[in-house]
């Protein structure tokens, strides 16, 4: 999945080619040239990073920046800033703007801190990040399909991946064979119910090995649930 930037900057001319730049390194973006739009669209969709202009027309980047942060501290922000406004650079890091960049500018250098500041950002809200999914010793992400539990990386097939990934957004909740097949195999698939208790069979061979607890229990007579239970000595 593309990661998201938003632009939020008066000048036609530099947003647009802030858009082509982002796009041909491989991220989505959106545009609003106000303030007032900038929020809207912030609200409305989900976005890796903001790239917000502080000279808005009306709402000013640094209001923007304050109802930002006055509902969420997650979402990276870099200030796009004039020459010599160095008070409003303090300013907006004071509000929780993870960067800056002075105008004009070089398009490698605000890349390089786009990245960084991206990756900065899912470090440091490792659960937060809508990618990444954990219960207990074992955790998956899905941007990079790693699956590890205590440190080790377990391999699995497409099939499996699926069907791990599914327990694992339903931690503590029974789901039943019929549940596992509609949001696995699909809702068209008119084999047997059985193939589940295969794939689980499976998984349980993979994760389970050398460890101290099993993670997915059979609920006789409905399903599975992905639930811990220390190993009896």
């Amino acid at each position: 999945m593309k990661e998201r930037i938003l632009i939020i900057e008066d000048e036609e001319n530099i947003a647009r080619v802030l858009q082509l730049e982002l796009e041909f390194e491989g991220y989505e973006t959106g545009i609003a040239h106000t303030g007032t739009d900038g929020l809207i669209k912030y609200r409305e969709q989900g976005w890796n990073l903001i790239l917000l202009d502080l000279m808005l027309p009306g709402l000013n980047g640094l209001d923007v920046l304050r109802r930002i942060r006055a509902t969420e501290n997650e979402t990276p922000v870099i200030l796009l800033t004039a020459k010599d406004d160095m008070e409003d650079k303090v300013a907006g890091l004071d509000l929780g703007a993870n960067d800056y960049v002075t105008k004009p500018f070089e398009i490698e250098e605000l890349l390089a801190r786009i990245r960084s500041a991206i990756r900065f950002s899912k470090v440091s809200v490792h659960g937060k990040d809508e990618f990444f999914h954990e219960f207990a010793s074992l955790s998956i992400h899905e941007q990079t399909r790693e699956v590890k539990r205590n440190g080790r990386s377990i391999d699995l097939t497409p099939r499996e991946y699926d069907l791990m990934l599914h327990l694992l957004k339903h931690p503590n909740q029974v789901l039943s064979r019929e549940q596992l097949l509609d949001a696995v195999w699909g809702y068209d698939y008119y084999g047997d119910t059985n193939v589940v208790d295969v794939y689980i069979r499976y998984i349980r061979k993979k994760i389970d090995a050398g460890e101290k607890s099993t993670l997915i229990q059979t609920v006789r007579g409905v399903g599975y649930v992905l639930k811990e239970q220390v190993n009896e000595a």
